[in-house]
This record gives structure tokens, C-alpha cells and sequence, in this order.
């Protein structure tokens, strides 16, 4: 068993999001929550995977599969979007800071 077998769904979540560049509070957002909470979980996640930063939270997830990790390990890739409602993240289109699509992404204003 691999140390990331142990993680629960919202620390994978948590760990992904936080490999997908999201900051605590763009986390809590995304998952309903208080950044208080994002907080447990990456301590409890940084824990059972033996990192010390998120740094290192986002390099193991890189090593360890990346964009595919969620799907091996059974949860789903969450990537914020407008009113806190959850999509799947869309590979290759950067997210500006509200959580939406960058206006070069999007082709025009957002």
C-alpha cells in the first residue's frame, strides 16, 4: 500500500487542487468549506504522504501521476467555477483568479 492509498476523497481533492495551483480560500470555495477545514486537510494529507509544504503536496502529486491521479485513486478533479458550483478541470485552459476561465482562454472579456 502506498502512502496515498491512505488519503480520504476530500484530502485527494484537497491534493489536487492544491497541484492545480488553488490557494486555500479558492479550495474552500470550491468545496463549500472553511479555509480552517482546507487546513486539516492538508495537515492530515501532508501527514500520511510524509511532505512538509504544499510545495511538496504538489510535487508528489505530480510524481505520482498528475492530471490522472484522481481518476486512479476514485475521485474527481474539481476546479472552481462561477457561485462555488463544481466542474471537471478542463486540461490546458488556465483559470484567472475568480475561478473562471482567463479572458485568453475564454476568447473575449469575462
Amino acid at each position: 500500500m502506498q502512502p496515498r492509498d491512505r488519503l480520504t476523497g476530500k484530502e485527494v481533492q484537497v491534493a489536487t487542487l492544491v497541484w492545480q495551483g488553488l490557494t486555500n480560500k479558492d479550495i474552500a470555495g470550491v468545496l463549500g468549506t472553511s479555509e480552517q477545514v482546507v487546513k486539516n486537510y492538508l495537515r492530515t494529507a501532508f501527514d500520511k504522504l510524509g511532505v512538509w509544504t504544499r510545495l511538496e503536496l504538489a510535487l508528489y502529486v505530480a510524481s505520482h501521476g498528475g492530471a490522472a491521479w484522481h481518476v486512479q485513486l476514485g475521485a474527481a478533479s474539481l476546479s472552481p467555477t462561477v457561485r462555488g458550483e463544481v466542474r471537471p478541470a478542463e486540461e490546458g485552459v488556465p483559470l484567472a483568479g475568480n475561478g473562471r476561465r482567463s479572458a485568453a482562454a475564454s476568447g473575449g472579456m469575462s
